[in-house]
Parts: structure tokens; sequence; C-alpha cells
């Protein structure tokens, strides 16, 4: 299997240039692993608790592992806790998505978002909600495939169905958390998310991050990183 996703586009830096920062390097990958080992020291007591209740309520491993694309398409495994029984195809999924492209899905109640997921544990729906099921991600920040701020990373094949204009959100590392999670992440659709991905990619800066980081909370107690 290729390590790079073949995308039917080459990463390239959107219309307003991104000038080179030392945010861009040193900094922002030195608040990533600072930030990333805090966070699993804090989390660990949840963490190792929703390790527990996934292990005793269902069958199957404690983490999700899937691929997903990264910085200029590489390809890389991203880690949750597992949320839905074990071995569960894809296809509603894919069919929600494709339909939101498209525009032909309406929201509901609101929100954009597939209700009564059948392949979701109770549990699971549990650790969605407060995005307890991501903070296994904190590893792959430290292994540097994902950064605490960028865009979302997204599956191989939701990649075919981007727009060409959403190139350039490609050319950061994929992030913990981003604009489209602490902007009403489930009540925009995934064309919204991906300009305010490339809109990241324009403004990225550390005080930009920071500022996201302070948000991303008070989203998750409302709903919003959801």
């Amino acid at each position: 299997m290729s390590s790079r996703v073949a995308l039917r586009f080459e990463p390239r830096p959107p219309a307003r240039p991104v000038r080179p920062r030392v945010h861009a390097y040193g900094a922002k990958r030195a608040l990533d692993v600072a930030g990333a080992l805090v966070l699993l020291l804090l989390a660990a007591p949840v963490m190792l608790s929703a390790a527990l209740a996934v292990v005793l309520t269902s069958r199957g491993g404690v983490l999700f592992r899937q691929d997903r694309v990264g910085v200029h398409g590489r390809r890389f495994r991203v880690l949750k806790f597992r949320t839905m029984a074990a071995h569960c195809p894809e296809d509603a999924h894919r069919a929600y998505v494709t339909a939101m492209m498209s525009g032909a899905l309406a929201p509901t109640d609101g929100i954009y978002k597939l209700r009564a997921d059948p392949r979701v544990t109770r549990v699971g729906a549990l650790l969605r909600r407060a995005s307890i099921d991501e903070l296994p991600q904190l590893l792959n920040v430290l292994r540097g495939d994902m950064s605490l701020v960028g865009p979302r990373p997204p599956l191989p094949w939701e990649v075919e169905m981007f727009p060409v204009w959403a190139a350039s959100r490609f050319v950061v590392l994929p992030g913990l958390t981003g604009l489209w999670q602490v902007s009403g992440r489930n009540h925009l659709t995934m064309l919204d998310g991906l300009r305010l991905d490339v809109e990241y990619v324009v403004d990225c800066a550390l005080w930009l991050d920071l500022r996201i980081l302070a948000r991303t909370l008070p989203a998750l107690l409302n709903g919003g990183a959801r």
C-alpha cells in the first residue's frame, strides 16, 4: 500500500501566499510536543477509564486505527478509542458524505450528522459526545503525523471529492482541533469546513493556534466540536 494518496490535484499554496514564519516550524512543533505531553498527563485518568469502558462493553480492540490523508497527501494511521462495533462497514457514512458534497443533503434540526448510527456502541456515543474518543490522537501529534491545530484529517475517499480550491489545506499538518471544529462543526457542510481549513492555512500564525486552542474546550462543552 502506498504511503501517499494519489490526489487528483497537487497540493499548492492558496491564492494569498502563506508567508514563511518561525511559527510554521520550530515554535509550532514545540507547542505541539509540549501541549501533547501535558494533555496526555492530565487526560491519563480519563483515557484509562475510557479504555476500560470500551473493552468491557463490546468485543474488539480498545483502539481504532484508520488511514487518513495528511500533509502533502501522505497517508498515516490515525488513532481513536473504538466507538463502533468491530469490523463495521462504512457504506452509510460514505453515502452521507457523498450526498452532502453533492448538495443533496439537508440538515436535521440544523445539524449535519449521521443520526442513529447503528454501528456506534452506547459507550462510543458517550465518548464521541465529549470527543474523548479523539484523545489517542495526541500520540499522532507526538509522532509528527498531526498538529494540535490544523485542518481535519480526511479519509482517502473523501479527498477524491474535494474541489481543486481545497488543495492548499494539504500544505500543513492536519490538526486535533481547528477552525472547523470551533466554528460549529456539525452545523456546517463539509464544503464550509474546507473553506475554513483554507482560511486557516492562509492566516496561520502562532497566535491563531493559541486562539483556537482556547476556544476548543468551550466548543466541546457546547457540543460545537462534534
